[in-house]
C-alpha cells in the first residue's frame, strides 16, 4: 500500500512539473565529503554547459564536490513561468542547497552570475564560506561606458562613420533596457572583447572537444530571457561594489580577470582589487572572459589554492 501511494506522489508531482513547463537542471561532480562549490555561470540566456564541460570533473579531482546547474528558464532548465529576477534565482539557489542538503559552498561567479552570487551571499552570508568572482560583473553601467568608449575610439581612428552612428544610436537608448545591454555587448563581441588574443593549444583543445562532445549538443539559449528580465527585475543596472565592500566583514572574497577581458576597464579592475586585497586577486595574461578555458590550469590552480 505504501508503494502504491510513493507512487501516485510522484505522478502528480511530475505532472505538476509538466503543467509548469518546470524542471531545473543540476549535476555534482566528486565526493560529498569534500568541500563543496557551486559555479553560476552568466546570463540571463545563458547555461553552464561550458564550464560543466570543460572544467567542473578537473576540478573535482582536485579534492572538491562541484555542483553545476542551469538557472530557472536558462539552458536545461526549462521553465515557461521563469521571471528572471534576481530574487527567484536566489530562492533557487536555496533549493539547491536543500537538494543537495549543504549547510555551506564556495561559490564561483561567473560573468551575470557574478551579480546573482553576490546578492545571494549578501543574503545569506552563513551559508557561503567564499564567493570568487571570476569575470563577474559587478559595476554594469561602467562596462557599458567602457564598451562605447573605447569602440568610439577605434572606429573614429578607422573613420567608420556607420559603425560611429551605430554606437551613437546605441547611447540614445534607455540605459535600463534589454536593447541597450544587448547592443553593447555585440559591440564588444564584434570587436574581440570575449576572445583569448593568443589561443594556445590547450585552449583550442579543450574548446575542440566541447564543439565535438555531448555538452555543445545541450548549449541552450534562451533569447527571451534578458527581455523578460528587464521587465520583471527593477535592479537591472547595479553596481554592487557597495555590496562587496560590506560583505567582505562576513565572507572570504576573491577576484579573478582576465588581461584581455576588455569589457572591464583598468580602473573598475583597481577598484575590485581594493575591495578583496592584493592576496585575493589575480589579473591572467593572454585571457578574456572565459578564464577557465582560456587560461584553465592557472584558473584551477588559483582556486585550488585560494579554497585549500
Amino acid at each position: 500500500m505504501r508503494k502504491i501511494f510513493l507512487l501516485i506522489c510522484c505522478l502528480l508531482s511530475l505532472i505538476a512539473n509538466a503543467q509548469t513547463g518546470r524542471t531545473i537542471y543540476s549535476k555534482s561532480y566528486g565526493q560529498r565529503k569534500d568541500p563543496v562549490i557551486i559555479f553560476i555561470h552568466g546570463g540571463p540566456s545563458g547555461n553552464s554547459t561550458l564550464f560543466e564541460g570543460t572544467t567542473a570533473e578537473k576540478l573535482a579531482s582536485k579534492g572538491f564536490y562541484v555542483i553545476v546547474y542551469d538557472r530557472r528558464g536558462e539552458g536545461r532548465s526549462i521553465d515557461s513561468t521563469a521571471t528572471f529576477t534576481y530574487q527567484e534565482a536566489i530562492n533557487d539557489l536555496n533549493e539547491l542547497y536543500k537538494t543537495y542538503s549543504l549547510k555551506k559552498a564556495n561559490i564561483i561567479a561567473h560573468s551575470f552570475g557574478g551579480l546573482v552570487g553576490t546578492l545571494f551571499a549578501a543574503q545569506n552570508p552563513d551559508r557561503v564560506n567564499s564567493l570568487i568572482l571570476a569575470g563577474g560583473l559587478f559595476s554594469q553601467q561602467e562596462t557599458y561606458d567602457h564598451i562605447l568608449k573605447t569602440t568610439k575610439e577605434y572606429y573614429t581612428e578607422k573613420k567608420d562613420r556607420l559603425s560611429l552612428q551605430q554606437i551613437a544610436e546605441v547611447q540614445n537608448l534607455s540605459k535600463n533596457s534589454a536593447e541597450y545591454r544587448k547592443r553593447c555587448y555585440e559591440l564588444a563581441s564584434k570587436n574581440g572583447y570575449f576572445t583569448m588574443p593568443f589561443p594556445t593549444a590547450e585552449a583550442d583543445e579543450l574548446r575542440e572537444h566541447f564543439e565535438l562532445g555531448k555538452f555543445a549538443s545541450s548549449n541552450i539559449r534562451n533569447n527571451n530571457a534578458p527581455i523578460v528580465f528587464y521587465r520583471n527585475e527593477p535592479r537591472n543596472n547595479i553596481d554592487t561594489q557597495p555590496i562587496l565592500k560590506n560583505l567582505k566583514k562576513q565572507v572570504k572574497l576573491f577576484a579573478i580577470y582576465g588581461k584581455q577581458d576588455h569589457i572591464f576597464s583598468d580602473r573598475q579592475l583597481s577598484n575590485m582589487e581594493n575591495i578583496v586585497g592584493k592576496q585575493h586577486f589575480m589579473i591572467v595574461e593572454n585571457c578574456s572572459h572565459f578564464l577557465f578555458v582560456d587560461q584553465q590550469k592557472i584558473f584551477i590552480n588559483a582556486v585550488v589554492g585560494w579554497l585549500k
